[in-house]
């Protein structure tokens, strides 16, 4: 445990949030950071970077949400910073330049590697889909082991406050693999009306992604991303909250339960 705060990036974000609850749960001093939180950190503005660094002996590390490659900000950040941070990364290669900076920058480094969260469907980037009844990407019939942002919370938390974690990767997946349309179809019928997912060409989730003002490197990555889910490179399950909790994963089924219980 640690009596000077705890600065959590991100912390309005999906799993920035999760991370301060449990944290202040545990009674630990947190710095939550976000824009307009009430630390207030902008990755865009570093004259607010020093003050939220101010005290903190730990990092939960979110990258710039909007970069594709977030090196230059997370190696200013880190050059005023001299703790543990863990990092939350993602599966595929071109989301690991954010890693390889902490890896090299930081005292003590922990990096998480999750699959697509399960809360892409009712929080964020797939939400309006989830509504609209139709979610089209270029996934073909490729797999993905989908996680909880609960579970990698968890594992944060326990890298934050426990010892063992410093030098630790670990990649996080759900307990089992599933296709877009396996995915669709549960929360459809946990929903009680249409939902289902279209296999659709590259060019019409780019155009997507555009249309709602995602910067084009982003674009081509999460592009990219969906295109390696294609090619079956993500089906793959891992074993990071395993190893991090001693239990096993949330299962989606879990998830889309307790999420649409009565829709």
């Amino acid at each position: 445990m640690t009596e000077s705060p705890i600065l959590v990036l991100g912390a309005t974000g999906k799993t920035g949030r999760r991370v301060v609850t449990r944290l202040r749960d545990l009674g630990l001093p947190v710095k939550a950071a976000s824009r307009s939180g009430e630390t207030r950190f902008d990755w865009d503005d570093p004259t607010t970077w020093d003050a939220a660094l101010d005290g903190v002996s730990k990092l939960y590390l979110v990258p710039p949400p909007l970069s594709a490659d977030p090196t230059q900000e997370i190696t200013a950040l880190l050059q005023k910073f001299s703790g543990h941070v863990v990092v939350l990364s993602a599966r595929g290669a071109g989301f690991h330049p954010a890693e390889d900076v902490v890896r090299k920058l930081a005292a003590e480094w922990t990096v998480l590697r999750p699959t697509w969260f399960f809360q892409n469907f009712n929080e964020d980037l797939f939400a309006p889909a989830v509504e609209a009844g139709e979610l089209a990407l270029p996934a073909g019939d490729g797999s993905e082991p989908f996680i909880d942002a609960d579970d990698i919370a968890d594992v944060a938390v326990a890298a934050l406050t426990q010892d063992g974690h410093a030098g630790q990767t670990y990649d996080l997946s759900g307990p089992e693999s599933l296709t877009w349309a396996e995915a669709a179809a549960h929360i459809e019928r946990a929903l009680g009306r249409p939902f289902a997912y279209r296999a659709c060409p590259p060019e019409e989730f780019h155009a997507s992604l555009t249309a709602a003002g995602v910067p084009e490197d982003l674009t081509e990555l999460l592009v990219q991303s969906m295109l390696e889910i294609a090619g079956g490179e993500s089906a793959y399950l891992s074993d990071g909250v395993q190893r991090a909790l001693g239990r096993p994963p949330r299962s989606f089924t879990d998830f889309v339960t307790a999420t649409w219980p009565s829709a």
